[in-house]
């Protein structure tokens, strides 16, 4: 997905995408030791502007702090990172990823007290990279695995090895047929799928699982945030299976989608979007075309 001669920031010096390598036995490879973050980056008047850069930095580092792992990098310094790497590759619309992680080889050492590395990738949209397709719904279905219990990882981090539990929750759903696998935690209650946020619509309130089950997820507090600007009531609650079951609606929500409807459940049918859903995809389709000035303040120019 990314531009031939594409350019790689990598502590500090932009670099050619073939040289950002790490060798097989470095501690974030073979140890899942690393976290990432992904935003949108989006046309602004005065260029390219990224999406609640701010709110992604913090979770960053409050994914690394959780993780008792120490960055090089001031937040000056990563935004600066991205700018150059968005010039550089010339996007427009597209994702930044950051990666930070430890490169240095670790072939039986468990723990290590050096400071992170960093790359910063700028993926632009594509063929195959198609962003905000709202209005395009997905099929789900229960998973058979269970969330991460939030005893065992710090489930809110935006850690590299968590997303092996939402690998195999995409990895059923899809051999069942489904676009996505939306995962119990060990309780029973609704936590996430393999990617997303989770919402239900009842009665006309938004409902989500709260926050330490859970990713911190940044398109989830958007949500949050601009729904109750169209008068519609949001809940963080705990969410039954019975209740997903008999949802009026459901949507999820990530980075790729803001919005993105479900159709079908399971074998039931849905109507998708629904009145709620279809609220938040124009109000979401304003807001990321930069057409409402309430929230501007989500980006960042660069």
């Amino acid at each position: 997905m990314t531009k031939p001669n594409a350019k790689v920031w990598f502590n500090g010096a932009l670099i050619n995408h073939e040289q950002a390598t790490v060798p097989l036995l470095s501690h974030g490879f073979s140890r899942g030791s690393a976290v990432f973050e992904i935003f949108g980056i989006h046309p602004g008047p005065d260029g390219p502007v990224a999406f609640r850069m701010d709110q992604h930095l913090e979770r960053l580092r409050n994914s690394v702090d959780a993780l008792e792992m120490e960055l090089v990098q001031s937040d000056d310094e990563i935004i600066d990172g991205v700018a150059k790497t968005v010039r550089a590759n010339q996007i427009g619309r597209g994702l930044i990823k950051i990666l930070a992680y430890w490169s240095e080889e670790a072939v039986i050492q468990l723990v290590l007290n050096s400071k992170l590395d960093m790359a910063i990738f700028a993926i632009p949209e594509s063929h195959d990279l198609v962003l905000d397709a709202m209005k395009t719904p997905i099929s789900a279905c229960f998973s058979k695995w269970r969330k991460i219990d939030p005893l065992t990882v710090p489930v809110g981090a935006k850690a590299c090895s968590n997303y092996l539990n939402g690998y195999l929750a995409r990895r059923d759903a899809n051999n069942r047929g489904f676009d996505t696998g939306i995962m119990l935690g060990t309780d029973g209650f609704l936590a996430e799928g393999g990617t997303e946020a989770v919402f239900i619509v009842k009665d006309g309130e938004l409902k989500t699982p709260p926050l330490g089950r859970v990713l911190s997820s940044i398109s989830r507090k958007s949500i949050l945030e601009a729904a109750p600007v169209l008068g519609v009531p949001v809940s963080e609650t705990m969410i039954t299976k019975e209740e997903v079951i008999n949802a009026d609606e459901i949507f999820t929500a990530h980075s790729g989608t803001k919005v993105h409807p479900v159709s079908r459940f399971e074998e039931r049918d849905l109507d998708a979007p629904g009145p709620v859903t279809m609220q938040l995809v124009s109000f979401f389709e304003q807001i990321l075309h930069l057409k409402d000035d309430r929230f501007n303040h989500w980006y960042q120019t660069l």
